[in-house]
């Protein structure tokens, strides 16, 4: 038994060793994000390259990617055998870029968790300060700081 890019996989065993449910394998075949090949019987091989993309597909959800985005970025890939060191590190800069919007994003989060969020609830004393009578609600709904918009002291003048 060879270990190659060309192995054929069982859908069970792929779905075991990438930890992701065969019905998932099957959801994302008929996206064209994996390919099988059918078996005289009719069962689904995959290629053991597959798992390689299994495992981009679910760390790139995890990172927060869109299947549609997940499939775009695949295009450039070759379906029938893992890719390139040089073919890897073109993909992976997309990933940097959204891990750093990530960061920072969480960099926000985490410095805005103590204050005033702009969400309506008035609770803490620091929104009667930055959003008196709840004026940032004009912008829209939800958490407004966390949402990007920047809450300004209200000045009194009576």
């Amino acid at each position: 038994m060879s270990f190659g890019d060309d192995e054929l996989l069982p859908i069970g065993t792929i779905a075991q060793r990438s930890g992701v449910n065969a019905s998932a394998l099957r959801y994302y075949e008929s996206l064209g994000l994996i390919e099988s090949v059918r078996s005289q019987a009719g069962h689904r091989r995959y290629r053991r390259s597959a798992l390689r993309r299994v495992a981009y597909i679910v760390f790139a959800q995890r990172l927060g990617f869109q299947l549609e985005e997940i499939a775009a970025q695949l295009e450039g890939l070759p379906k029938h055998h893992a890719p390139t060191g040089d073919e890897w590190n073109s993909l992976s800069q997309t990933w940097i870029d959204r891990v750093d919007e990530r960061i920072a994003e969480l960099t926000h989060l985490r410095r805005s968790l103590e204050n005033c969020i702009g969400c309506g609830c008035l609770s803490m004393k620091v929104c009667n300060v930055f959003n008196r009578a709840d004026f940032i609600a004009e912008k829209g709904a939800g958490p407004r700081v966390w949402l990007g918009d920047r809450l300004k002291p209200v000045e009194d003048g009576g």
